[in-house]
């Protein structure tokens, strides 16, 4: 059997296939993992570094590609493709800085008779699945920090970019990466069901909430160690006194880039009653100037959604606010211009609690935006959901800002546009948008066993 890859930009144009794996390939891709881990871990992390950046060099050869590959797969603009894939390179370096710091072993007690030690040690095979609206980047989060650490991976790239798969099972197979270390498997959320009920020793997971359930109640029965990225559906706080023009650009961007599929989008703006009006008007006024069309234009802003399955999803959450009550105030609709999985960048009003939009994750270029009164009712909505990823403050009382962003539920908080995207940083999420941490020192140690060794002098 094979998976069809389609060009949602361009009328579902077929770009290529790929096989999928049978349940004797995925076995054997384990089996080689398993093989390979002792050595890979008793390499130790300077031998690792150096396997990992000449494999990072022949993936650097084939950036363009890479590009162009993201954009025909899943309708991101070629623009912001080309800043994923430089990005993606930018997060390798810091991984390399921060797997010394964080791996490094740590004496927690000496004297004169014994000296103790924390040592961090990989877990062994770690299954890797990943989604479909970074495909490039989620890849580098998910299998370069979990190779730095010692572990060997067997990897699932999401069923809706299979050629992005294909392209990196066909670079890692001709670089000298040792045999094992790092595998690929393609298919569904059927293959990936079989990959993680393999001896595996870890899952690393960024997707769905529904998915990572399923995946966290696996390692649960299997008792191996999970991370998980799931769902989010992050709130925006804007107090009365912010400059609104000032913020508007930064608000928009915050939603519609890559066309709203952002796990940490804002997808629900709360605002203060008294510059409600002007928030949405300058956010309209943002939305009308964009330009739309094929992302393979280099001047395209907004490009299309990953799949016609994400374009009907968005279709039912906004019909299911209309039907009760919402205000479309620019969108609403597929455009007339373009064929493909196509949306207008939309602004919705008058939401009420019971809507699909504010009780589901919205993935797409849709913006919720509902008022409140005063500080308390304001944490009250942003925590209003069973998501826990980001959220954004914005006021210029800081001390405002500081305790709300301390009452909000969320693994990150951004106040006044400060960008939370460093490599020293952990990401991850409260409630139903995860379990776990990525990045930093507590990232890769989340990638590790903790072993004491104490030795008598």
């Amino acid at each position: 059997m094979k998976l069809i890859s389609t060009n949602p930009g361009n009328n579902y144009e077929i770009n290529g296939e790929v096989e999928i794996s049978t349940v004797d390939e995925i076995k054997t891709k384990v089996e080689l993992a398993n093989n390979a881990k002792k050595e890979w871990k008793k390499i130790g992390i300077s031998k690792r570094i150096e396997y990992i950046k000449s494999l990072v060099s022949e993936f650097e050869k084939r950036k363009e590609e890479i590009t162009i590959l993201i954009t025909k797969e899943m309708g991101k603009p070629v623009s912001q493709a080309r800043g994923e894939v430089t990005g993606s390179f930018d997060d390798i370096n810091g991984f390399y800085k921060w797997s010394q710091v964080a791996l490094k072993d740590e004496i927690t007690h000496e004297d004169e008779s014994a000296k103790h030690r924390i040592i961090y040690e990989p877990w062994g095979t770690a299954a890797v699945i990943t989604p479909w609206n970074y495909p490039f980047e989620m890849f580098v989060w998910g299998a370069f920090p979990n190779l730095l650490a010692g572990n060997t991976v067997v990897f699932k790239i999401s069923e809706e970019c299979p050629l992005m798969g294909k392209l990196i099972e066909e670079v890692v197979s001709n670089s000298n990466l040792p045999k094992g270390v790092f595998n690929v498997v393609h298919g569904d959320g059927e293959v990936g069901k079989i990959l993680v009920n393999q001896d595996i020793d870890l899952i690393w997971f960024t997707g769905s909430t529904k998915a990572g359930e399923y995946l966290y109640e696996t390692a649960g029965k299997k008792f191996i160690k999970a991370v998980l990225e799931m769902g989010g559906s992050n709130p925006g706080v804007i107090f009365e006194d912010v400059d609104t023009k000032s913020i508007a650009e930064n608000l928009y961007n915050k939603r519609f880039s890559n066309c709203g599929q952002v796990c940490m989008a804002l997808k629900r703006l709360i605002v203060h009653e008294s510059i409600f009006d002007k928030i949405v008007e300058e956010l309209k006024s943002i939305v009308e100037t964009k330009k739309r069309g094929n992302p393979i234009n280099t001047d395209v802003e907004i490009g299309s959604l990953a799949a016609k399955r994400q374009l009907d999803l968005l279709k039912d959450q906004v019909k299911d606010a209309v039907d009760k009550g919402a205000k479309i105030v620019i969108g609403g609709h597929e455009p007339d211009d373009l064929e493909g999985a196509y949306y207008m960048p939309t602004i919705l009003t008058d939401i009420t609690k019971d809507m699909k939009v504010w009780n589901d994750e919205v993935f797409g270029p849709v913006l919720s935006v509902i008022s409140f009164k005063t500080e308390s009712e304001a944490v009250e909505l942003a925590n209003d959901t069973i998501y826990g990823l980001g959220a954004i403050v914005y006021s210029k009382d800081k001390e405002r800002a500081l305790r709300a962003a301390s009452q909000i539920d969320a693994g990150t908080v951004e106040i006044n546009g400060a960008n939370r995207w460093k490599e020293c940083n952990p990401f991850g999420g409260y409630k139903k948008s995860g379990m776990g941490r990525e990045h930093g020192i507590i990232g890769f140690r989340e990638l590790c066993q903790v072993k004491v060794i104490s030795e008598s002098k």
